[in-house]
């Protein structure tokens, strides 16, 4: 380009301050300058003084202070609610789904296709007249230093010049509309860009500073570790997905095949979510926080469960709820297995992780060939999730990684169940610091299994044998009958001590120490163990439940129950609190949940709830949230739904004093005298 002429104004991007020294250089009339100090005072003062326009209202202190909440939501409120249409079939159909979208600006645009003959015309225009105009420039600075004489003869040759050939690069149409100068630019090299300049730029601030060639190196280090690390994953995993996709021909998930565009504004994208939800469920999310049942001053022994939310997934409606489990360190986000109790409608499986931040989505989808029975989450590794299938397989599941597939899984050479899996529950690391976890399946095998390396070694710990059934077989082999297991526990403080229910009824005390035989047998129930599970406070005292429609309480030491419940329907899950030894929740399959607090009533619930009313319907599993107030429950349709217990279920326990403390080990041996005493007087 022509160098500047002098006479023009000098602009800079960024001009240096002025000097202290230097007097103020605007155009200021003398009249205005005041040469007192009281003058130049008042006269700041008078111009610093507040106008008010003339249209503002006029408002009191209190109106001042009042605050204005408005709640966002994603409707329209202009959008008619009542539109009705003709159909044939029904005379006159209400229309459900408004469009909710309003369009307050569009703008049709005026872009050149890079293609047509208007942008090649325009794209040669552009490169003929910039390719002349430097060629100009450089012949007449040669001409100025030999004696300036051929300046109209540089600019003939100029014209003259012929438009590119079709094989040299076009150059790219710049956008009128979002143009950026090339100072601002940060992934540009400015160092290269003046070299190629015949002349200094006048802009101070052309050049790049020290701050921006530190982000820039920052971020092409970026960008190289994760070009690595796609490179590492895909040399990975690119041999086995391929095999797989061979064998079985399926398409790749939704998780799988998502575009690096679509992760880098996921996590946006989830905030926003959220915050719509925050904003549509904000009456719910008040509930859940303030809303105190009054009511339960004025009730002696009775309580209410508040619905909240209400968790569903359009893929799901078909699968009932057959796992939940809350996560140990996120308290707000829990784990949900689908599957089904059919054994004529088995098929496909889910496994989904909710949070009660954003009610109306799943933030986890992993799907799997066979139903999930049971799930875990590991108490210091909250990211691993240990599931068992219909089939008989167990895996477990990495949060952290952006896979559909779990990290590891069982098969048949690793020894499988051959039956399906009803629980697993994840226990202390090994002598090696392995991760283990334990499954029992309906095949009477209770199963050990270590994460080593990229696989799950299996240990079988107990068979459980029924007694007196050892039969002779052919070749003098010894059989015996094995028992279906379906629900096992692990005691909270003794690590080898578990309790294991059966189909039979029966509940078996086992110890990982011994392998060929029980601790002890209870007759606990006439129909299969659905549940057992260890006092979380007291370390003697677990509970069971039944189809039988029992709910029963033990003592380990104790061949009969403590406390006996019928609840009048199958009994399908029961759970203890997490902030009193006494209370403790049961669903029935009728479809109403239980509360029981027995240090207040140890005979009657005091809460029996109908959660869903459909006779097709029935609950499956609860579950107690360990830090709020809360239950979720799961059914058979594939809903969870929370529910908050009012102030009368949750009441803490009170602290003993030191005479009742030391008096109630006193207490509980009197009351053991007092079985083994109506045991003997039975018999005689």
């Amino acid at each position: 380009t022509p160098p500047v002429p002098s006479a023009a104004p000098h602009t800079t991007c960024a001009p240096d301050p002025a000097p202290a020294s230097l007097p103020f250089s605007g155009h200021v009339r003398d009249e205005d300058v005041s040469t007192e100090a009281g003058e130049g005072v008042d006269e700041w003062a008078a111009a610093k003084t507040l106008v008010k326009p003339p249209d503002q209202l006029e408002l009191t202190e209190a109106e001042l202070k009042e605050e204005i909440t408005r709640i966002l939501t994603a409707n329209n409120p202009h959008a008619p609610q009542n539109i009705v249409r003709y159909s044939f079939k029904v005379t006159y159909k209400p229309v459900s789904y408004v469009d909710q979208m309003a369009i307050h600006f569009s703008l049709n645009g005026n872009m050149i296709p890079k293609d047509s003959d208007e942008g090649r015309r325009q794209s040669i225009r552009l490169s003929t007249a910039a390719g002349s105009h430097c060629s100009v420039f450089l012949q007449a600075a040669g001409e100025e230093e030999a004696g300036g004489s051929g300046t109209a003869e540089a600019a003939e040759t100029a014209e003259a010049e012929e438009p590119p050939p079709s094989g040299v690069k076009e150059r790219k149409l710049a956008n009128q509309f979002n143009f950026i100068e090339r100072a601002s630019r940060t992934l540009n090299n400015p160092m290269q860009e003046r070299a190629c300049q015949t002349e200094p730029t006048p802009y101070k601030n052309f050049s790049a500073t020290a701050n921006q060639w530190e982000i820039y190196d920052a971020y092409v280090e970026e960008l190289q570790k994760m070009e690595r690390s796609k490179e590492k994953e895909k040399s990975k995993t690119q041999v086995p997905k391929r095999e797989e996709e061979k064998k079985k021909g399926r398409k790749l998930t939704s998780l799988e095949s998502q575009s690096d565009d679509i992760t880098k504004i996921s996590k946006a994208a989830k905030i926003m979510e959220r915050m719509v939800n925050q904003n549509t469920f904000d009456d719910i999310a008040q509930d859940f926080k303030y809303f105190e049942d009054a009511s339960d001053e004025y009730r002696d022994h009775e309580g209410t469960l508040l619905p909240l939310w209400k968790f569903q997934y359009d893929k799901t409606k078909r699968l009932a709820v057959t796992a939940i489990s809350w996560n140990p360190k996120y308290k707000d986000l829990f784990a949900v297995g689908y599957g089904s109790y059919d054994f004529l409608k088995q098929g496909q499986g889910m496994l989904l992780l909710y949070t009660m931040k954003n009610p109306s989505f799943p933030e986890y989808v992993f799907s799997s060939e066979s139903g999930i029975m049971c799930l875990d989450f590991h108490n210091d590794h909250p990211y691993l999730v240990a599931v068992g299938f219909y089939d008989g397989n167990v895996a477990v599941y990495n949060l952290k990684k952006a896979t559909s597939q779990p990290s590891y899984k069982s098969s048949a050479k690793s020894g499988k169940h051959t039956e399906p899996v009803w629980q697993v529950k994840w226990q202390k690391d090994d002598m090696d610091n392995n991760l283990n976890f334990f499954s029992v399946s309906s095949d009477g095998r209770i199963v050990s299994w270590t994460l080593v390396k990229n696989e799950l070694v299996h240990t079988d710990v107990i068979k459980l044998s029924v007694e007196g059934t050892t039969m002779q077989g052919p070749e003098g082999l010894q059989l015996q009958t094995l028992v279906c297991g379906t629900s096992f526990d692990f005691h909270k403080k003794i690590d080898n001590l578990f309790l294991v229910g059966t189909e039979e009824g029966k509940i078996y005390k086992c110890s990982k120490c011994y392998s060929s035989q029980f601790l002890d047998v209870f007759e606990a129930h006439h129909m299969a163990v659905d549940s057992v599970s260890w006092n979380p406070y007291h370390l003697k005292v677990f509970i069971s439940c039944s189809s039988d429609w029992t709910v029963k309480i033990w003592d380990h030491t104790i061949k009969s129950p403590m406390f006996i419940y019928d609840l009048n329907s199958a009994v399908g899950d029961v759970a203890w609190s997490p902030y009193s030894s006494t209370v403790f929740a049961a669903v029935t399959t009728d479809g109403k949940a239980h509360v029981f607090d027995l240090s207040i009533n140890k005979y009657e619930a005091l809460c029996t709830q109908l959660v869903v009313a459909k006779k097709k319907n029935k609950i499956t599993h609860i579950q107690f949230n360990p830090v709020y107030p809360v239950v979720i429950i799961g059914d058979e349709r594939g809903h969870v739904t929370s529910l908050k217990l009012s102030p009368n279920l949750r009441r803490m326990p009170k602290p003993r004093s030191s005479a009742e403390v030391h008096l109630f080990p006193k207490v509980h041996i009197f009351s053991e005298l007092w079985v083994l005493f109506a045991k003997l007087f039975e018999t005689k």
